[in-house]
């Protein structure tokens, strides 16, 4: 399963046309090619999909859609948390580009 959590940017090479983006504690690279030039910075929160930004989220909304997931994730038991990341992990679509 893959979901499209809401991520913060932390930096962008502006060379390789990347940023780096932190979702939930975990960074990632992402492809900006979708993007229009100059309309990510850093502190944006973003939504990924196959290893691109797709668009750019409210701040409050990114905020109240991590809270929820964070609800979420305190009411999986160990296992099912260790499998949702495994699944995420294997997602084919999580390939940067």
């Amino acid at each position: 399963m893959c979901l499209s959590i809401p991520s913060k940017v932390v930096s962008i090479d502006t060379e390789q046309n990347v940023a780096t983006v932190d979702t939930m504690g975990v960074q990632r690279t992402a492809g900006l090619d979708l993007m229009e030039e100059g309309s990510v910075a850093i502190g944006d929160y973003v939504l990924l999909h196959i290893g691109f930004i797709m668009n750019k989220i409210d701040e409050e909304d990114a905020l109240e859609s991590l809270r929820v997931y964070q609800e979420i994730l305190e009411k999986l038991d160990e296992e099912e948390r260790r499998q949702m990341v495994l699944d995420d992990d294997n997602c084919p679509s999580r390939e940067a580009p």
